[in-house]
């Protein structure tokens, strides 16, 4: 049904280099196949992807698909062609109307047809395409939320709704861009289920890119991999993954537990509620208690909405709970994060936080954006920043909230200082960059520590892989040697050999510089490989603490996650070989 000749692309860079992102790819793939394609980030999957789309260019070779037979020079007819046959689905992509899940369905059909998926008024539509509409939330299991507002779904079921949508203009192919990785286990396991209903009950021919084995040991007949733009070798699941992961490093020695210090963190009967003007009460994080301490790397799991994030975001007072008490150890004395001044910003230059969403300015270097950090995090940074503030007039108590502002991701951080009258130039009088010279002596053991070049530092971001820029993000964070990180699932989309070498990482930085580590990640198997200790969470209640082991275990049960089960016994067959 498809067939890809051939094909081969490369960018043209803006200061004149290249980069081949494919190079005389050849592959077939049958009418009703679920074809998985795997490697590492930077092999040239998702352009292959984008050039099946026909969204993307390429240099040379053909891509049939169908009676569509589309060449490198074909006018843009032909490319049209491409779209007209085929739909895709972007790991990031949330483009639904404000409306009920079966109106999004509805409007979708109505403009497939019709060629007006935006007419205000479209009731009389629902003669036509409700039915059709049912049956299509059916196949991607959301029949008993037809009704429900699409903004107030899950993360997992508005990803099964933009399929839905997808599937109402009735592509022949479905490509499918890194689905659920950034999800939970019980969500991804909803999305795969959905991939795999809507191959069998429609006959849709899907092509699946992921980097994550589990995915493609559950969902695909057949397995592409590729690497530097070549499709290296094709087979089973079975008989490709043990080939894909076999460079990965060895994983580093853990922590001893007797190495574990005393309480450094405790959080007692915290309380905090989240209601949304559609849709009810949301989550209710209620009596949470338990101790952190110095050393430790705890991992926080649960469901998508169990309350992790806001959990760590109270932690770190860049959230205001609505009772009870998170406190810092600071020397022998303990410190409330709720309470604004010169000693929660004494904790705060001890605390590095790494945000899901976390960005590297695109055109500075690395070089320049750790300066910038250590002008945020340096030693005496407190005491410059109090005479500057006494200065302007600005109080110890604003001083320290403008200081927590340099912990949020900075599209946040803006707005905040934007609804005060301020712009971020105030945070660069405060806090002005370390001197270049400084710079190398600072990040020098920490780059030892996350395997990084220093060569790296006179890189801009948009010259670093994948890998590269996360672990050049935690060299932000750690150059000045934080006593507390905490992690908000930065690391969700590494393939698993990057993630390897992240998880070596944090073992070492845990191990040499004594840093206590705090996480939520929904990768399974790199919580129980860095973790001294797990805490599952469930509908904003703590139900367990302990062994990472039994607590992943645990959760994935609950889960009901079948894909990682069926993964951890490929696991455990190939340890044995």
């Amino acid at each position: 049904m498809i067939s890809v000749k051939n094909v081969s692309k490369t960018f043209k860079m803006k200061d004149g280099g290249e980069i081949k992102a494919l190079d005389d790819i050849s592959l077939e793939v049958s009418k009703g196949e679920i074809l998985g394609i795997i490697g590492v980030s930077g092999s040239g999957k998702s352009t292959l992807l984008r050039i099946l789309r026909g969204v993307e260019s390429f240099d040379s070779g053909e891509i049939i698909i169908d009676d569509v037979d589309v060449k490198f020079d074909s006018n843009p007819y032909y490319f049209r062609k491409l779209r007209e046959a085929t739909a895709i689905h972007l790991q990031r992509s949330f483009g639904l109307w404000s409306e009920t899940a079966l109106q999004n369905v509805v409007r979708k059909l109505n403009g497939a047809k019709y060629g007006d998926e935006g007419l205000t008024d479209f009731n009389f539509a629902y003669d036509e395409f409700e039915e059709e509409a049912r049956e299509i939330l059916k196949v991607v299991g959301l029949e008993e939320k037809a009704d429900h507002f699409a903004p107030v779904l899950s993360g997992g079921e508005k990803q099964r709704l933009i399929m839905a949508r997808q599937l109402a203009k009735k592509p022949k192919v479905l490509l499918l861009d890194e689905p659920a990785t950034m999800s939970c286990p019980k969500t991804k396991q909803d999305i795969l289920n959905a991939i795999k209903n809507i191959n069998k009950e429609l006959g849709v021919t899907v092509i699946v890119v992921s980097h994550l084995p589990e995915v493609h040991l559950y969902l695909s007949d057949r397995l592409v991999l590729m690497e530097k733009g070549k499709v290296v070798d094709e087979g089973t699941p079975k008989t490709i993954i043990p080939k894909f992961i076999t460079d990965m490093d060895a994983p580093e020695p853990p922590r001893e537990s007797g190495e574990i210090g005393e309480s450094v963190i405790k959080v007692a009967n915290l309380d905090k509620k989240f209601v949304l003007l559609k849709g009810g009460n949301v989550l209710k994080i209620e009596d949470i208690n338990f101790d952190v301490n110095e050393g430790e790397i705890i991992s926080l799991i649960g469901q998508s909405g169990a309350g992790k994030t806001v959990l760590l975001r109270m932690m770190a007072g860049l959230e205001k709970p609505d009772a009870g008490d998170v406190l810092f150890k600071l020397n022998e004395d303990w410190v409330d994060m709720q309470e604004p001044g010169i000693n929660r910003m004494k904790v705060r230059r001890k605390l590095g936080f790494m945000h899901q969403e976390f960005a590297l300015v695109h055109h500075a270097t690395i070089k320049d954006q750790i300066a910038g950090r250590l002008g945020v995090k340096g030693e005496n940074v407190i005491s410059n920043a109090k005479k500057v503030a006494k200065e302007l007039d600005i109080s110890e108590q604003v001083l320290d909230l403008l200081y927590q502002l340099t912990d949020l991701p900075e599209t946040e951080a803006k707005v905040k200082l934007e609804k005060v009258g301020l712009t971020p130039d105030i945070l660069g009088e405060l806090f002005p960059s370390f001197p270049d010279t400084e710079v190398k002596k600072y990040a020098e053991p920490v780059f030892k520590a996350l395997d990084l070049p220093m060569e790296i530092l006179e890189r801009r971001s948009y010259e670093l892989s994948g890998g590269q820029k996360v672990r050049a993000t935690l060299a932000l964070i750690l150059t000045s040697q934080p006593e507390v990180l905490i992690l908000d699932e930065p690391f969700g989309d590494l393939d698993p050999i990057t993630l390897r070498i992240v998880s070596n990482s944090l073992k070492r930085i845990n191990k040499q510089f004594d840093t206590t580590i705090l996480m939520v990640s929904h990768h399974v198997d790199f919580i129980e490989e860095v973790s001294t200790r797990a805490i599952l969470m469930e509908e904003g209640e703590l139900v367990m603490d302990g062994d990472p082991h039994r607590l992943s275990e645990e959760f994935i049960k609950r889960c009901k996650a079948d894909y990682l089960i069926g993964f951890e016994e490929l696991r455990q067959q190939l340890a044995g070989d």
